[in-house]
């Protein structure tokens, strides 16, 4: 602990910060491994975004950490290297410090863009082409199933039709519209 002694203040503030900031990063890290693993706990999903929609949020407790961690880093090494000067460290760790933030911002903004929800959106079927799979009854009389790539998947779904006569098997459909759990289909 000598060498803790001959610090000058600046870069003790700096150390500490960065000390403390790095453990909190180390701990965010950690914990989010161990949620991989099955945890489902509020405290490992909480990241404390100001934005709800999805978009870019740089103020979370990951970019935050990320900030006090490589701004005082980066500012110890600026004071130990520039001793007689206060405010080129201090302008140094805000720099490099916002930059960690705004990586961590777009970082978590890619991984977002990761996630789907794999729910059907029933508009974007509208007007597609399919292909009949078991032939569809007339008049909404019964249900036959269509298949068709949507939306990113291979989806097979239930199908009536408003025509008069029966489609048959292998016959390319359009979507006219798609309910709650079918779509209904015209001949193409």
């Amino acid at each position: 602990m000598n060498w803790l002694s001959t610090l000058t203040p600046i870069e003790h503030v700096f150390f500490w910060i960065a000390v403390i900031a790095s453990v909190a990063l180390v701990v965010q890290i950690i914990l989010l491994i161990v949620s991989f693993g099955g945890g489902d706990s509020d405290f490992t999903d909480f990241d404390g975004d100001m934005d709800t929609d999805g978009g870019l949020s740089f103020f979370t407790v990951k970019g935050i950490t990320a900030f006090f961690a490589l701004g005082g880093w980066c500012g110890f090494a600026a004071a130990s290297f520039l001793p007689d000067n206060i405010w080129a460290p201090i302008l140094i760790a805000v720099v490099t410090g916002a930059a960690a933030l705004v990586a961590v911002g777009f970082a978590m903004r890619g991984v977002a863009k990761l996630q789907c929800s794999g729910n059907v959106v029933k508009a974007k079927m509208e007007g597609l082409t399919a292909t009949v799979y078991v032939s569809i009854p007339p008049a909404r009389s019964g249900r036959g199933k269509i298949t068709l790539t949507a939306q990113g998947r291979y989806m097979e779904i239930d199908a009536v039709t408003d025509e008069t006569e029966k489609i048959p098997v292998d016959v390319e459909v359009t979507i006219e519209s798609y309910r709650e759990d079918f779509a209904v289909v015209k001949r193409k």
